[in-house]
This record gives structure tokens, sequence and C-alpha cells, in this order.
């Protein structure tokens, strides 16, 4: 197990499946940032060298994107200011209904769970 960026990488995993498991990065920021340091899409984490772990860090770090943490205190931030203003979307959440206009009739149970 590697730790990267409060995350940990499972070992087994090719390099682009695990960065995937970071908060923040999907599919898309994963294959570039394998493509953008040269890794092929069958290299596996364990195989990563102490510059090449370095490299990673600095290309992900340099990339302005929010992460982990941040991201996630960001999106609270976003929906306390929705709650906090009245807003349509921050009643929906307040109450536990669907928040994008979705039925409430014969669905939204997962919704109220949330709750």
């Amino acid at each position: 197990m590697i730790y990267l960026l409060e995350t940990e990488l499972s070992d087994k995993k090719s390099l682009h499946i695990a960065l995937k498991n970071i908060y923040g990065i999907g599919k898309y920021y994963s294959q570039y940032f394998c493509k953008k340091l040269g890794f092929s899409k069958n290299f596996k984490v364990f195989e990563l060298t102490l510059e090449q772990k370095v490299k990673l860090i600095r290309a992900i770090e340099n990339s302005k994107l929010s992460l982990n943490s941040d991201l996630k205190r960001s999106l609270n931030l976003t929906k306390k200011k929705l709650i906090s203003i009245k807003s349509y979307k921050g009643l929906r959440r307040l109450k536990g209904y669907p928040v994008r206009g979705q039925r409430t009739r014969s669905n939204a149970k997962t919704a109220k769970k949330l709750r």
C-alpha cells in the first residue's frame, strides 16, 4: 500500500485505476496524469520508484485541482450556503426531498433515507 495525497493506493491495481480512489480525481484526470508522465495502462502501483512518486505528486499539485478534504469542505459550504439563503434547493435539502426535480410520489426513498 502506498499512501498518496491522504489516500491509500492498492499495490495490485494499475496506476490509472488506483488514482481514481483519490477524492476529486476521476477517469479523465487519472488517464491524463498517467499519459503526461509516460506510464502505460498496465503500469502497477508497486512499480513506482521514488522519483516517479515525486513527479506524480508534483503533477497533481500543479494541476490546481481541489482534492480530498478541500473539495469536501467546499461542497459542504456550498450546501450550507444554499440552506442559509433559503433557496429552493436549500429548502429541499433541509426537508430531505429530492433536490433536482425528481418526483416524490413513487420514488425519492433514497433522498429520505439520507436525511
